[in-house]
């Protein structure tokens, strides 16, 4: 067991993995504190939720990817250098979805 995250596009009844993480704890952390900003539930509620990303959350994590608070959680394991290189393909595939009109939203699972 352990912490699973994807990210998705979706156009109608097309949806495409565009990015596949293991245990990038950092990372979790961070969605799970935009999760909690956007719905007002506490951040370690957050599993097996659709996190629907904008724009300015994909610029906003441009910014703080390289240097994400540590985070802990239950089967979360431990960030790695090697997370930023998929987190940067990640940020690089959103904004091309986003600009084609997709959704783009993280998913998690632990």
């Amino acid at each position: 067991m352990g912490l699973d995250q994807y990210a998705f596009a979706r156009k109608g009844d097309e949806k495409v993995e565009i990015a596949y993480w293991r245990k990038h704890a950092n990372l979790q952390g961070w969605m799970a504190q935009l999760w909690s900003n956007k719905t007002g539930r506490r951040g370690d509620d957050f599993n097996c939720e659709e996190l629907p990303l904008q724009m300015h959350n994909i610029n906003s994590l441009e910014r703080d990817h390289k240097n994400l608070d540590r985070a802990t959680g239950f089967f979360w394991g431990e960030s790695h250098p090697e997370d930023d290189e998929i987190t940067e393909a990640f940020i690089n595939a959103a904004r091309r979805y986003l600009l084609d009109g997709y959704e783009v939203y993280y998913y998690c699972w632990y």
